[in-house]
Parts: structure tokens; C-alpha cells; sequence
């Protein structure tokens, strides 16, 4: 079994008037088409697909199924949600994305996920169509040295190296909450709007480390390491409880430390 996943990328225009400049133009298939002729939204439109590929050829499916797919079943779909819905919930879409994209297809679709902006998306899967997906990006900036009192302050240098200096070092890190709760029905909105999870990662974790010093200013890393793999961890144990009250659950976190190296917790599969 292998897995295939293609990213869509388009534009749709608010006004309807607009459309028809720019629909058949496919100039630029690296940003995606239509492109933006005046005021409109940009979406990008993933589908993996799973299955055995083709011996010979080598194809699960070929892309261009998959493009024919969203852009004749998916992108109307969203278009009249936008212009005529705009108030509903995204994710009371997605099953009928879903479907649409999947009856075209001669490969299962084994989930769709729709990237409403650069750092939220929302992703539905077939094996677990009862429930979907929330993934948001938040950042936070803080300090920390990498030491542990059960080494001699040799053997912290020679194991954290640069990150074991006395006063610390600071880093950008950047965090993404993944978060699955039911389905809305059409017109409802979901059980954790996204600024009530936005509200809860902020009171949770982003008050209490940014501009902060970890291991001074913290009483979660007071006699805790804080490598990027414990702040995930404790990110992730902060937020749990939180995110169930409010009914959804958290399915896991990601922690970059920097653009090479993140964390993800608990891990996945």
C-alpha cells in the first residue's frame, strides 16, 4: 500500500463577474489557476489517494484525475459556500467535498485536506468520516540552556555543546496544535471554533513561555530539561484537558525548534 497526495491550488474571485477573465488561463500551475484578478480568496486543496501502484507505469493515479476532480467537483462546491455561505462552518463541507472528488476518481481518496489560509486547515479521512481534523500554527519566542544536574557540568558540555552556555540561548519556536472533534451539521457551528482553540493555546502555553527563560522562569522546566522534545510534551500535557472540556480532543502537537528540527508528540503511527 502506498499513499499519493496532490495539492490543488486556486483562486475564487468575490465578484461573479470576474470569473470568466480568468477561468480558462492556466499561465502559472506553480500558484495555481484561476489566478486572483481583483478581490477573492485563495485555497489550496489536498487528496491523497491509497492503494497498489501500476506495475509498469509506476502511477497510483495519474495527477491529472485528481486535478480534473477538484476543479470540476470541488472548487464549485466552495465557490457558492463562499459567495452564498460565507458564515458557515468549513468543516460541515468537507463530506461533500469529499464525495464529490472521490466518485471521479479510480483510486480511494483516503482523506481531503483544505488549507483555509497558510497555517489552518481543516482535514477529513475516510476511514474516520465521523470527525475531522483542525491544524493551527502559533509562534513563541524564549530562551533556555540545556543542562542536566545529573552530569558534571564536563559532560553537560561535551553532550549539549553551544546550548549548554551558563546564560542560555534563545530560539523562534513555532508550534502546531492538531486538535479532531465531531462534524458540524450544515449552518452549525463546530464544538471548538478555532478562536476558542486559539484562545485556549494562548492562555495555555503561549503566555506562559513567551519571552520567557524556560528553565528560570518556569516551573514546568524547573528541573525539567526543556529540549525540544519536553516542551512538546509538556505543550501537548498542557493543552489536553483544556481542548476536552471544550469537546474536542487533542490529537497531538509539533514543536519547531528551528526550520531543521522539530518535535511531534505523541507520535504518529
Amino acid at each position: 500500500m502506498i499513499e499519493l497526495t496532490r495539492d490543488v491550488r486556486f483562486c475564487i474571485p468575490l465578484c461573479e463577474g470576474e470569473l470568466s477573465s480568468s477561468a480558462g488561463g492556466r499561465h502559472n500551475t506553480f500558484a495555481g489557476f484561476p489566478s486572483m484578478p481583483g478581490l477573492g480568496v485563495y485555497f489550496e486543496l489536498s487528496v491523497c489517494c491509497g492503494g497498489e501502484n501500476d506495475p509498469v507505469t509506476g502511477y497510483l493515479i495519474n495527477i491529472t484525475e485528481i486535478d480534473r476532480a477538484v476543479r470540476e467537483r470541488a472548487v464549485p462546491l466552495i465557490r457558492e459556500a463562499v459567495r452564498t455561505r460565507s458564515g458557515d462552518a468549513p468543516a460541515s463541507l468537507l463530506p461533500g467535498i469529499l464525495a464529490e472528488v472521490g466518485a471521479t476518481l479510480s483510486r480511494p481518496v483516503k482523506s481531503i485536506t483544505w488549507r483555509l489560509t497558510p497555517f489552518y486547515s481543516l482535514t477529513l479521512e475516510t476511514a474516520h468520516m465521523e470527525r475531522f481534523l483542525t491544524r493551527q500554527r502559533f509562534d513563541f519566542s524564549a530562551a533556555h540552556r540545556l543542562h542536566c544536574s545529573e552530569l558534571s557540568d564536563e559532560e553537560n558540555r561535551d553532550l549539549f555543546g553551544k546550548c549548554n552556555n551558563p546564560n542560555g540561548h534563545g530560539h523562534n519556536y513555532r508550534l502546531e496544535v492538531i486538535v479532531a472533534q465531531p462534524l458540524p451539521a450544515q449552518g452549525r457551528p463546530p464544538s471548538l471554533p478555532l478562536p476558542e482553540l486559539e484562545r485556549i493555546v494562548d492562555e495555555q502555553v503561549i503566555r506562559r513561555f513567551d519571552h520567557t527563560h524556560l528553565n528560570l522562569d518556569t516551573s514546568e522546566f524547573a528541573d525539567l530539561n526543556p529540549s525540544v522534545e519536553h516542551i512538546a510534551r509538556v505543550c501537548h500535557d498542557l493543552l489536553s484537558a483544556p481542548i476536552a472540556a471544550a469537546g474536542a480532543e487533542l490529537s497531538h502537537v509539533t514543536v519547531w525548534e528551528t526550520e531543521k528540527t522539530r518535535c511531534t508528540y505523541p507520535a504518529r503511527g
